[in-house]
């Protein structure tokens, strides 16, 4: 059974990309455009790893990973969030909030999933 990932961000074209890629790989991938509807997905559906960015209107990144881990079914499920941000800073407030690593747009498709099955085996 293909692990399942689901990738939030509010970029439709970021989303497509990233879905395309672990598709490639192998992965059953669910698309969210923002934190509310990546947490309504949480709530039907489990998911073996979490993709979000972090600079999204309404909920950005660092509410939604931690809002994931409040969430009994998802609370140890790897979230990589993928981002411009370097601001070594935002690092810091992602590994706080629970964040399990960091990818940088633009992404290196090898790269994303190198990591997607280091995190997620």
């Amino acid at each position: 059974m293909a692990k399942r990932v689901l990738t939030v961000d509010d970029s439709r074209t970021i989303r497509e990309m990233v879905a395309f890629t672990l598709r490639g790989a192998g992965y059953e991938v669910a698309e969210a455009s923002d934190g509310p509807s990546g947490l309504n997905l949480l709530k039907t559906t489990k998911f073996d790893c979490i993709i979000s960015d972090i600079n999204m209107p309404g909920m950005d990144g660092i509410a939604f990973t931690k809002a994931v881990r409040a969430t009994p079914n998802h609370r140890s499920a790897p979230v990589l969030l993928l981002t411009t941000e370097s601001d070594p800073e935002k690092k810091t407030l992602g590994k706080q909030a629970g964040a399990t690593g960091w990818l940088t747009k633009p992404f290196n498709p090898d790269k994303l999933i190198e990591t997607v099955r280091k995190v997620c085996p």
